[in-house]
């Protein structure tokens, strides 16, 4: 298998997209191969990489079904819920922390 091509930023050719350049067209890369890659300089760390994939062969995004709706809310609801006092902060509990600012406030405080 060869290099994969390598592209300065914005200017990958024509029909060829990242994931997030795909998704916004309502499309997914669907199992294909990387078709190269675009790189962006950067001083202090290497270059910052993005994968490109050819949009003739994305297919389209699958749908949204109740059973991964009701999946990806679960998944909030669990990130939202402070396990000290068990409510929904209204917000995702932030990892560095484990619980919800006002319980963290207390605990430092003690």
């Amino acid at each position: 298998m060869g290099a994969l091509p390598v592209y300065r930023w914005r200017l990958a050719p024509d029909g060829l997209a990242t994931r997030r350049q795909l998704r916004a067209m309502g499309l997914r890369p669907g199992g294909q191969d990387v078709a190269g890659e675009v790189q962006r300089p950067r001083r202090r760390r290497g270059p910052l990489v993005a994968y490109l994939y050819r949009i003739d062969l994305a297919l389209p995004v699958r749908p949204m079904t109740p059973a991964r709706m009701a999946a990806l809310e679960a998944a909030m609801r669990a990130r939202r819920t402070c396990p000290e006092c068990r409510t929904d902060a209204g917000y995702c509990i932030p990892r560095s922390l484990g619980m919800c600012v006002p319980c963290s406030d207390l605990e430092s405080a003690a």
